[in-house]
């Protein structure tokens, strides 16, 4: 799979925290619908732990010829994480505020009806979610920690598994916001939602977040064809509502291609997408990109 190399990690290495949360503030951070430019927040006190907190919103915009009052925030919920081998991390998330900001930037970028609670735990499961029965995002520290599996499983080498570990996160990040949207905004989805959100999350970062974006796509891609070939056809694969993997993988490739068929040639040339499919990328990624725009105009602030 086409992927870049950086500098060395280890999954949950203490001496190498620093640099893994710096990573986490880049998978959380960048989902915003903002370009880096806007990045200023005031520091502010603290708040109470398992507590829902709203973030200022001071430099909000107001809503003037919207769709719709801005009714809402994106706040942070804290929960107490109960498994030993994420204690260290879910400290640092905390201490870092790095919920809090990805929350500011997305509240600096967005109007919402109502509110939305971003929250890292253990889930003792491997997931990540969208609840529309209490307006949530949750991102669990076991699917970080799968991911990171599942790409030294390939053979990547510790450094690279780590990398497209954050790189996928932020691919899964963008997907449970754009079910949240869905939701709130009661955006006219006519097909499959869940390939809806996969969509949202590749337009977001292929046009919003640049080459980081790109990245993020092309790490969820990859998980996507190792996942396939641990995976056996069967009913319940058929009967999800999520697509196949291998389904997920190609689309992922077709919407980077379609976004610049120059620069990401070597997706066909090296043979990870059929010509017969890439033919129609450019199309079909330009569609996503229009039909996302559109769909979220009335929603924006800048």
């Amino acid at each position: 799979m086409l992927r870049s190399t950086h500098c060395k990690l280890g999954f949950m290495n203490k001496n190498r925290q620093n640099l893994l949360i710096a990573l986490l503030a880049l998978g959380l951070v960048a989902g915003c619908f903002c370009r880096s430019g806007r990045d200023g927040q005031s520091s502010r006190p603290e708040e109470p732990e398992n507590t829902p907190s709203a973030v200022p919103a001071a430099t909000r915009q107001p809503a003037t010829g919207k769709k719709s009052d801005d009714r809402g925030d994106f706040l942070v919920e804290h929960l107490e994480v109960t498994t030993p081998r994420y204690i260290e991390i879910d400290k640092q998330v905390r201490n870092e505020k790095l919920l809090e900001k990805a929350a500011a930037q997305l509240n600096r970028a967005l109007i919402l009806p109502e509110d939305i609670t971003l929250r890292t735990k253990d889930c003792k499961e491997i997931n990540a979610f969208y609840d529309p029965s209490d307006s949530s995002v949750t991102m669990c520290y076991e699917l970080m920690e799968h991911f990171y599996k599942t790409f030294r499983s390939a053979g990547r080498t510790d450094s690279e598994a780590y990398e497209q570990m954050f790189d996928a996160v932020r691919f899964v990040f963008l997907h449970e916001i754009g079910h949240a949207l869905i939701d709130k905004y009661k955006l006219p989805i006519t097909a499959n939602e869940e390939d809806a959100a996969d969509r949202c999350s590749a337009y977001i970062n292929i046009e919003e977040l640049g080459d980081q974006g790109v990245r993020a796509v092309l790490a969820a891609a990859d998980a996507f064809a190792i996942e396939s070939k641990r995976s056996q056809a069967s009913n319940r694969n058929m009967a999800d509502e999520h697509l196949l993997s291998e389904q997920r993988f190609y689309n992922s490739l077709c919407m980077i291609y379609g976004s610049n068929t120059e620069q990401y040639a070597r997706i066909v040339t090296d043979g990870y997408l059929p010509k017969e499919r890439a033919v129609r990328c450019p199309a079909e990624y330009q569609k996503t990109v229009d039909s996302w725009k559109l769909l979220l105009a009335p929603w924006r602030k800048n």
